[in-house]
């Protein structure tokens, strides 16, 4: 049986990894964020964190759909090259995805 990908369960563990060990020489200025649009694909999320060892936060930002309002938006943190890496992946793979359907 396949797992189901839970949003809260990655989170969680990636936050527990987190904990347990350090960003190495990398200081928290030093990272950057990643912001997923709202509407990826899950298994696509799944595999940038775990590809790419990304750390999932969350964000407040204001998004215009209709109205201007504040929304908790999924981030993935990370170095500056590896938040690069993984950004050309999301579109390559969103493209991919949307180009299959």
């Amino acid at each position: 049986m396949h797992k189901i990908l839970n949003l809260e369960e990655l989170i969680a563990a990636k936050q527990l990894e987190k904990d347990k060990k350090v960003y190495g020489d990398l200081e928290r200025e030093e990272l950057y964020d990643l912001i997923i649009p709202p509407g990826t694909v899950l298994s696509i999320i799944y595999d940038i964190v775990e590809e790419f060892g990304l750390e999932p936060v969350t964000r407040k930002m204001f998004v215009s759909v209709a109205n201007s309002e504040e929304r908790e938006l999924l981030a993935l943190r990370g170095s500056l090259e590896n938040v690069q890496a993984a950004e050309k992946f999301l579109y390559e793979e969103m493209q991919a995805w949307i180009e299959n359907k």
